[in-house]
């Protein structure tokens, strides 16, 4: 490579670097911002500020492991079964305006539930409940509704401002609170799938259900005494759907398509719903509900509080600087001018991989921050590796050029080959393991991606800056 381009290959490094480094700590290119705001009565827009997203260890909060019976369940169908569940668990926990949780399958049955911030396990279970269950409830007959709506009218009668102890003292005054619906013998248990279809002459959307040989027989005798009736469909005894676009799922919201005749085929079809998106919706929600899926109670709990995650995090990032600093120590003493350049890359290398941290929004976990650590140990080993070739290619008399060019060619195959195992082993904790060593295998193989880039692409290019100038000449520099 000509020095005109390994000039420009670093000045690009450094803008983007910089850029990098903005992109992680923004607070202080707007601190900029204000100054020269102030000085020159101008309005340069700021840089819009976000934390880096940490875990449940870092932050504190409640993590819940729960074990899911999948005996039910076809092999072929299980991991769409714990994929349906975990969307369940999120949306319930989300009506409760949780911040990030965290919601993911681990290994065949296994669900982990992080809801950082919270503290009290007891809610969390609360909130999370058990098994998502499909009802479908029908209209009441009209003696039970005039019930119904006598109670409702005796209970107006006793003034707007009538308190619940007065209320109670009139008999049978449950019925006044009682849904226009009640519950029928057909639920999720019975349920097959669910899926969407489309009219062939109108091209709206068409919601296919199908119940398996026992849930047809109930379903014929469910529609058969409620033909030109509502049959509302409910799920966890919500609505299954926000009907009423108020962005809230609950008792208020009825979803209750109209029965037009006795179906005896276990088959149906419901129609109306123009909009797709909500189509789909109807589709994901019948089939969640209709997983033969149980959790329980969960098979592990446990409580961070956010003193022992703040005081772990100092306390890491005390000892990761106390490293990064030994190893620039070492480098620098011990290889002299390039170990004070793969210094310099490695911290080029720490803002690149911090900003792409940020950027892809990753999940920062003490386990994860011990694989950024380990792959800085990586990215230190590459260069020592090419230091060493370098200085043999020097020994035998080789130009400086010449040396650099060797080195990195040389040391390259077991550069290559040490990073492709550590790899293939980050990939395999990746997906195999638990969720704190998930972290750890996604901070360490992004990590060890990016210091290849730092170790071959940086720090060679900060050699070559150097190759035809008088420092070459300083033996001692770089042997």
């Amino acid at each position: 490579m000509s020095k005109k381009n390994t000039v420009l290959s670093l000045v690009f490094i450094v803008i983007l670097a910089a850029a990098a480094g903005f992109f992680c700590f923004p607070q202080y290119l707007n601190q900029g911002i204000s100054w020269f705001d102030q000085k020159t009565n101008l309005s340069v827009p700021k840089v819009p500020e976000s934390e880096f997203r940490m875990g449940l260890d870092l932050k504190g909060g409640v993590r819940l492991e729960y074990r899911a019976d999948l005996s039910k369940v076809d092999s072929k169908d299980r991991s769409s079964a714990m994929e349906g569940l975990r969307d369940v668990i999120e949306r319930r926990i989300n009506i409760f305006g949780v911040a990030e949780p965290q919601i993911t399958v681990s290994g065949a049955d296994r669900l982990v539930v992080e809801i950082p911030g919270e503290q009290d396990i007891e809610k969390a279970k609360t909130w999370i409940g058990k098994t998502p269950w499909l009802e479908f409830w029908e209209q009441r007959d009209q003696a039970e509704m005039d019930r119904i709506n006598a109670k409702i009218k005796e209970i107006q009668g006793l003034g707007a401002t009538s308190t619940m102890e007065e209320i109670q003292k009139i008999s049978d005054w449950q019925l006044a609170f009682e849904s226009p619906y009640k519950a029928t013998e057909l639920n999720g248990s019975y349920f097959k799938k669910a899926s969407l279809a489309f009219d062939q002459n109108n091209n709206e959307p068409i919601i296919e259900i199908e119940f398996n040989s026992d849930g047809a027989k109930i379903f014929e005798d469910v529609t058969g005494r409620n033909v030109g009736k509502t049959l509302a469909i409910l799920l966890d005894q919500e609505s299954i759907i926000d009907t009423n676009g108020d962005g809230k799922i609950d008792s208020t919201d009825m979803y209750a398509p109209n029965v037009m005749t006795k179906i005896s085929n276990g088959k149906a079809e419901i129609t109306g719903e123009k909009d797709v998106n909500v189509a789909k919706t109807l589709v994901s929600r019948l089939n969640q509900g209709a997983l033969p899926v149980q959790i329980g109670e969960p098979a592990s709990e446990s409580k961070i509080g956010p003193t022992l995650g703040k005081v772990s995090l100092d306390d890491t990032l005390k000892a990761g600087l106390l490293g990064f600093l030994l190893i620039i120590i070492f480098m620098v003493l011990y290889y002299r001018l390039p170990g004070l350049l793969a210094s310099l890359a490695l911290v080029l290398y720490l803002v690149f991989l911090l900003a792409i941290f940020k950027l892809i929004s990753v999940t920062l976990t003490l386990a994860g921050i011990g694989g950024v650590i380990l792959s800085i140990g990586m990215a230190v080993d590459a260069n020592v590796l090419i230091f060493t070739r370098m200085q043999e290619e020097i020994a035998k008399g080789k130009s400086f050029s010449q040396s650099i060019e060797e080195g990195f060619n040389r040391a390259w195959p077991a550069i290559r080959d040490g990073n492709a195992t550590t790899l293939l082993v980050g990939f395999i904790l990746l997906f195999l393991g638990t969720s704190f060593v998930k972290g750890f295998a996604t901070t360490l193989n992004i990590g060890i991606l990016l210091s290849m880039f730092s170790a071959i692409v940086v720090t060679r290019s900060l050699l070559r800056m150097f190759a035809g100038t008088r420092l070459e000449k300083i033996i001692w520099l770089w042997k």
